[in-house]
């Protein structure tokens, strides 16, 4: 881990309006300084300096705005192309994937493969092969690594991955020197779609993949608990108690939605990959694989309805697989969670609403995450000293 730089209080004030433009441009890419000004509430002659100031330092780029045929020409205000990057990691059930990204959340040089070999430590060299070519291309423009991980997580570690196997596994530094950080896949999707869609509003997201996992996020900011392991909702015990879960439990409702539900409820065996499995029966028309969808989609709905009426949300997001779940079921789905809801709710209930960001919502996450580690004091002070 790169050593912290001490920043005292005239290096603070130095960054806080700079702080402020480059989070609202990560926000709100392609706005022009005058708009910058009026949404931070400063004038447009210091929006300017800091501007300037950004702008010498690679942060920040203005770029002449689209023609409108009205006025003089403009600029907006833009990621710089030589301006700092962060690696983001989504570690899957099958597979894995590694990406570049920049100020904007935009991804480059994405990465994917299958694992080759399960065990944790064959998984962390193939990253750290993918990362090392990143650092070959970009080099100290690298600033930050966020891993998204299918696995519970706490304290940093990997707690259990059911799905791969892994038990008590620390991830070692993809890149030394560089800031890393790992969290549960679901969280980091769950926050990236919150910041994009709802920034100012308070979500609930769920996300299916293998099983199924969530976050609470309250205005941009993730709910993660004491230890970081929050948002296990899969391991509410809102499944049968006769079915046993990998993660030491029975009952689980990990176990009761996804695509080994799907295989129980058909007569099948479980599968080898559960997504999989989903993604062939979302798109299978038999009687059974609908009859499978519709059931999984009730028991959706009305642990849905458990969580809105503990955590009150405003929205609620759906990931993963769930969205297709909303396709393929949509009425039984929506029958369970208006049932489940408390009478007061059913006047106004949190919509269900897919998300945005698809299968990149992890991916998208994990790089929100890194850009909270390089746009922070610390973080531009050691950017800029580099480039004295």
């Amino acid at each position: 881990m790169q050593p912290r730089i001490k920043v005292g209080r005239a290096e603070a004030a130095r960054w806080l309006g700079a702080l402020d433009l480059l989070r609202l441009v990560r926000a709100r890419p392609g706005g022009t300084r005058a708009e910058a000004a009026r949404s931070l509430g400063i004038s447009s002659g210091s929006a300017t300096e800091i501007c300037t100031r950004l702008r010498d330092l690679e942060l920040l780029s203005e770029e002449p705005a689209p023609p409108t045929g009205r006025g003089r020409p403009t600029t907006v205000l833009r990621a710089h192309p030589s301006g700092p990057l962060g690696v983001a990691v989504d570690i899957r059930h099958a597979d894995w994937r590694v990406a570049a990204v920049d100020l904007e959340g935009r991804l480059s040089d994405v990465v994917s493969e299958r694992h080759r070999d399960r065990r944790p430590e064959a998984v962390v060299a193939d990253l750290r092969t993918a990362v090392g070519e990143l650092s070959e291309r970009y080099g100290r423009r690298l600033r930050a690594v966020s891993v998204a991980a299918s696995a519970t997580v706490q304290h940093e570690r990997v707690a259990q991955a059911s799905g791969l196997g892994w038990r008590d596994f620390g991830i070692r530094p993809l890149l030394p020197g560089v800031p890393q950080s790992l969290q549960n896949d679901a969280t980091l999707a769950g926050l990236a779609e919150a910041r994009r869609s709802n920034p100012n509003r308070v979500v609930l997201y769920l996300h299916i993949e293998v099983g199924i996992g969530g976050v609470f996020v309250d205005r941009g900011d993730a709910v993660t608990g004491a230890t970081g392991a929050g948002g296990e909702f899969g391991h509410l015990p809102l499944g049968d108690p006769a079915v046993a879960c990998p993660c030491g439990a029975t009952g689980c409702w990990d176990m009761a939605v996804d695509g080994r539900a799907m295989a129980r409820l058909r007569g099948e065996s479980e599968p080898d990959d559960p997504r999989a499995y989903a993604v062939a029966t979302l798109a299978d028309s038999s009687p059974d694989a609908r009859a499978a969808l519709r059931e999984c989609a009730s028991r959706l709905g009305r642990g849905v309805a458990g969580l809105v009426n503990a955590l009150d949300p405003e929205i609620v997001a759906l990931g993963g697989l769930a969205p297709g779940l909303l396709d393929e079921a949509g009425p039984a789905l929506e029958e369970a969670y208006t049932s489940g809801l408390m009478r007061f709710r059913r006047t106004n209930p949190p919509p269900l609403v897919p998300s945005s960001l698809g299968s990149d919502g992890p991916l998208l996450g994990a790089a929100e995450s890194a850009f909270d580690e390089i746009i922070t004091e610390d973080g531009l002070s050691r950017w800029a000293q580099e480039r004295r």
